[in-house]
């Protein structure tokens, strides 16, 4: 049994990844701002009142967790706002960055005395940060973000290498939920089997590798 701690999960994939999880045997902990119904009943700790963009919810998190080993962290928690050239947000802009990218580096961070050798750490991220895989523009601050957030993960990797912890950044594929306004081309039930089949294929061998959920690599 694996203790695994995700991010953002009182919905959508996060709750879904918590579900299957604990499903299959594995301890969740769920790290929320505000948990539902829904994941109070499905994970084994909820760690209530954390903000990944807020500095001082990092103390909190730590004292909850204490000296527990942690075999998986999946960075899960992230934004989405739409943003259209001409009529900018950029107050907006800065607040994906705050979430998307630094919360997965200020969580990782914050918990990286409770990794050990054979650790995870996983990024849920989106193809939208691909610079390659760019065809259709848009959505300005949740694309820099999340290529941002890819950036951090290799750095992660290299960081946490001599460790003997894997890193791995995870497009998800896109999902029905919340987030995307019930649009999309999968479904979370799908969505999630997926990264937990990438998140246990995960080795040192190919540490700060940009996976898609389906198991194809994705262009940087």
């Amino acid at each position: 049994m694996a203790t695994v701690v995700v991010t953002g999960c009182n919905r959508g994939i996060g709750l879904e990844l918590a579900k299957q999880l604990t499903e299959r045997g594995d301890e969740v902990v769920a790290v929320c701002r505000t948990p539902s119904d829904e994941i109070k009943a499905v994970a084994a700790a909820v760690v209530e009142g954390i903000d990944v963009s807020d500095g001082e919810s990092m103390a909190p998190l730590k004292a909850q967790l204490g000296d527990r080993t942690i075999d998986v962290l999946v960075n899960n928690a992230g934004i989405l706002r739409h943003d259209t050239f001409g009529e900018m947000d950029y107050d907006g802009m800065v607040e994906h960055f705050r979430v998307n990218t630094l919360g997965p580096l200020r969580v990782t961070e914050a918990l990286a005395d409770n990794l050990i050798s054979g650790s995870k750490v996983v990024i849920i991220t989106s193809r939208v940060g691909s610079i390659a895989d760019n065809t259709s523009g848009g959505m300005y601050g949740y694309r820099a973000s999340k290529t941002a957030v890819n950036q951090v993960g290799m750095n992660l990797a290299h960081e946490l290498e001599p460790r003997g912890i894997a890193v791995a950044l995870l497009h998800p594929g896109y999902v029905m939920t919340d987030m995307t306004g019930g649009r999309g081309n999968t479904d979370v039930t799908g969505s999630a089997k997926g990264l937990i089949n990438r998140i246990d294929a995960l080795n040192m061998s190919h540490t700060g590798v940009f996976w898609h959920a389906e198991g194809q690599q994705l262009p940087w």
